[in-house]
């Protein structure tokens, strides 16, 4: 699944996701959204099996508007953990 993460400062108009915007991401092949921030900046997270992340720009700018200063991240890593590697204290004792 591809993810790009978009970071942009924090204005007085926030990202909007009127059904026109879902539109557009639909279209793009966004099937998921994350919006984070603090006081100064924000990030919205954009998922999709059928998403191309040549397409960040164009799906940012659907969400965000045209805005100076956005930043695309594509991931480097990504991967799941699973707690059935770490032994419970019960095996851990039965190896002594």
């Amino acid at each position: 699944m591809a993810m790009v993460v978009v970071l942009l400062p924090v204005s007085d108009d926030e990202p909007s996701l009127q059904p026109s915007t879902l539109d557009e991401l639909a279209r793009l092949g966004v099937t998921s959204i994350a919006f984070l921030r603090d006081s100064s900046l924000a990030a919205l997270v954009l998922e999709g099996w059928a998403f191309d992340p040549r397409d960040a720009h164009q799906a940012a700018s659907a969400v965000a508007g045209m805005r100076e200063g956005l930043r695309m991240l594509q991931p480097v890593v990504q991967m799941a953990v699973s707690p059935a590697a770490i032994p419970t204290a019960d095996q851990a004792e039965g190896e002594e």
